[in-house]
């Protein structure tokens, strides 16, 4: 039962006093947590894999799956699906909390020891775990490691985990060490964050270039900035060298050879450059609604949209709207263009509890299997990403489907969740 506000203490010091005592218990329930983590990767060792000969399938069924760090036991893959979707975590975040509970108890076994004493966060040890994890430290490094950190593991920053990391791969791998300091000299790159889209309909460029390079860029860059203020533009001269940057990008189609670029004449002389590369964008509207949705969910506003669209070299398709309802049936195996479209557009992401995988790159799966009379049509397919697809062929997880995008599934172990296009619930 929920505490109510007029159930909590009403003097500050009693306040601090319960918010304490609150931490406790939810650092217990955290360490329980981490024990039946590794009670269920104990249940499904790798060696049961061989077990579900059922569901296997040459070549696609169920394989082993490395959780933690070298040494440390594998699981069974599809062990973890059911895992998270009972805590209403994603398949990654149930392998994550089972491979950090793994990582403590055979790797790191000093600070798996205080956390169950309860004198050690397990958000503390979890986030050590992740990072000898990451770092797939050898059993040696991950011991030294444990050895010298489990005693100050309560008070130690990040960065100083990230210094005893470094120091057990130099004490214990040498030659590893090594080679990630020679790559680590070069720290070029061009980082775009594709993941992260603001709602202005901008992304996040950051790069680390040759000093040549870095010149040339910004001679060019300065130049496109000029260029556009004398065209007219009225934007700022930051908004200007970022629009350059996207000109450049569109102008430059590939790296000519030195030879070629000499008996060529100037790009800007004679016919006008061929479009650039297309790049896809999947833009969502409707007629009364002022906000425009990119695939896979990102927000942006209809003037960024405009703007898009009236740029030069912009290729603009407009396809026919599809009604989501409308049923589509094809005679064979693979579903026609227009239907995977509709099963896409309805879906949004892989239909699994808890996925997020967006339904643009996911399968198309068969609910009622197509080699035991399932048709190929809108009400049988549902977007499902390569994983799902293969647990949901070679396992004894099932789903029907309920609603236009609501499903139901059931686990190996009987638990059910609806999934439809708000998220999943447990059913």
């Amino acid at each position: 039962m929920a505490i109510t506000t007029s159930e909590l203490p009403d003097t500050a010091s009693a306040v601090l006093v319960f918010a304490r005592s609150r931490r406790r218990v939810a650092d217990r329930a955290e360490a329980e947590l981490l024990v039946a983590s590794c009670e269920w990767a104990d249940l499904h060792p790798a060696a049961s894999v061989s077990d579900a000969a059922a569901f296997t399938i040459p070549g696609g069924g169920e394989h082993e799956e490395p959780v933690a760090g070298p040494g440390a036991p594998l699981v069974a893959e599809f062990c973890i699906p059911e895992f998270g979707a009972v805590l209403g975590l994603s398949t990654s975040a149930a392998k994550q909390l089972i491979g950090q509970a793994v990582e403590l108890r055979h790797r790191l076994p000093k600070l798996w020891r205080r956390v169950q004493a309860g004198d050690l966060a397990p958000w503390r040890a979890r986030r050590v775990a992740e990072t000898t994890i990451h770092a797939r430290l050898s059993p040696q490094g991950a011991g030294y490691v444990d050895t010298q950190l489990a005693p100050f593991a309560h008070r130690t920053t990040v960065s100083a985990v990230d210094r005893l990391v470094d120091a057990a791969i130099a004490r214990y791998e040498p030659a590893r060490a090594a080679e990630t300091a020679r790559l680590a000299a070069d720290g070029r790159h061009v980082t775009i964050d594709e993941d992260q889209v603001s709602f202005a309909g901008t992304m996040r460029v950051t790069a680390e270039l040759d000093l040549a390079d870095a010149l040339d860029l910004s001679a060019a860059v300065t130049h496109g900035a000029d260029v556009l203020k004398a065209l007219g533009s009225e934007e700022s001269l930051d908004a200007r060298r970022a629009a350059a940057v996207g000109e450049l990008a569109r102008a430059q189609l590939a790296l000519p050879l030195v030879e070629e670029v000499a008996q060529q004449p100037p790009r800007n002389q004679g016919t006008p450059p061929a479009p650039a590369r297309q790049v896809v964008l999947h833009v969502h509207l409707t007629e009364d609604d002022p906000v425009a949705r990119l695939e896979p969910g990102t927000l942006t506003t209809l003037d960024q949209v405009r703007h898009w669209c009236t740029r030069s070299h912009t290729q603009v398709v407009i396809k026919p709207i599809l009604d989501l309802n409308e049923p589509i049936v094809c005679d064979g195996y693979q579903p026609p263009p227009r239907l995977r479209e509709q099963v896409i557009l309805r879906d949004r992401t892989c239909v699994f509890p808890w996925c997020t995988r967006p339904a643009r790159g996911c399968d198309l799966d068969h609910i009622v299997p197509w080699e035991t009379g399932g048709p190929t049509d809108t009400t049988n397919l549902a977007a499902l990403c390569r994983r799902h697809h293969r647990l949901k062929t070679h396992s004894a997880w099932t789903y029907v489907r309920t609603g236009p995008a609501a499903y139901t599934w059931t686990s190996p172990h009987g638990h059910t969740y609806v999934r439809d296009d708000t998220g999943t619930e447990p059913g």
